[in-house]
């Protein structure tokens, strides 16, 4: 089982004409929505208010079928996030973090620690207790446990960059693959490209790190090659959940081929997990909202993979 780990939370979506509307998010609860969608098995391993908001993220997993095994529910209020979108759909974040449900996650289901794969990110590497508790899970997770993080990172969040960075580089050195934004490249070190840092990264031990510029193209960097692949061109409605529905894209056709940790030698079949990773991103910023696609919604081949 694939186990998505860190934030569930409400984004308030705030739209150019300054309409609200309340939105099921979190970058992880989008990774494991995905997952599922595309007919993966997965768990959420994160907390979970048992208030209004709480019950609507975990109905909301249960029906599009994430395992809640690895769930924390909690007495405390739904974590929110403001999601202010500009005139071409790109979201800028803003979070109401203090004492809510997010953050709270303190401990590690049994169920997740015999979880094949494992993904965590966002705010899951930021907020305490969580940070510490994944962290640790991380340290604990055996060699042929296949590792996937993205950062994604929220600067207004951070509080102390200096400790968030050595955390990432602990986390880094448990992970075979990295997904990295060129943004997230820019706030983890502005002097230095992003392809630059991404190949710094691989020489550092990672196997793969897939380094997404939105509407341009995804890089696929590995030990033996380095490829851009064109971003397809769609109609976007909003990016809201784009990276997220990526890595879940990426996990589900790579696993659902019966990939593992050994695979992610094999450059070629990277990024033939890449492309199927830009398919389902490419959906899902066609859709209001983080809204990934059910397997149904890609072309008939999505799932195949060349070498099957």
């Amino acid at each position: 089982m694939i186990v998505v780990a860190g934030e569930a939370l409400i984004d308030l979506v705030v739209r150019p004409d300054g309409s609200v509307t309340a939105a099921l998010g979190g970058g992880p609860f989008n990774v494991a929505r995905t997952i599922a969608r595309l007919g993966g098995e997965v768990g959420f391993l994160g907390s979970i208010s048992n208030d209004r908001f709480g019950t609507m993220l975990a109905d909301r997993l249960v029906a599009d079928g994430v395992s809640l095994e690895a769930t924390v529910r909690t007495e405390a209020p739904t974590t929110l996030a403001a999601a202010e979108l500009d005139d071409h759909g790109s979201a800028t974040y803003r979070f109401y973090l203090t004492d809510t449900s997010a953050p709270a996650l303190d401990r590690v289901p049994d169920v997740a620690r015999r979880a094949d794969t494992l993904h965590v990110g966002t705010l899951g590497l930021v907020l305490e207790p969580m940070a510490t508790t994944l962290v640790g899970l991380l340290d604990d997770v055996a060699d042929d446990v296949l590792v996937m993080t993205d950062p994604n990172c929220r600067s207004r969040v951070i509080r102390d960059r200096a400790a968030y960075l050595d955390r990432l580089a602990r986390v880094y050195r448990r992970s075979h693959v990295v997904k990295l934004s060129t943004d997230d490249a820019e706030y983890l070190d502005d002097a230095t490209e992003p392809i630059d840092l991404a190949r710094r990264l691989v020489d550092g031990g990672v196997r793969v790190v897939l380094l997404t510029a939105g509407k341009e193209a995804t890089w696929v960097v590995t030990p033996t090659g380095v490829d851009a692949l064109p971003t397809p061109l769609v109609t976007v409605a909003d990016t809201i959940g784009a990276g997220d529905s990526f890595c879940g894209g990426f996990l589900s056709w790579w696993r659902g081929n019966g990939f593992g940790v050994a695979e992610l030698a094999d450059h070629a079949l990277v990024v033939e997990g890449a492309l199927a990773a830009q398919a389902v991103s490419s959906y899902t910023v066609t859709q209001v909202g983080a809204n990934p696609p059910h397997r149904d919604d890609l072309d008939a081949s999505w799932s195949s993979c060349s070498r099957s």
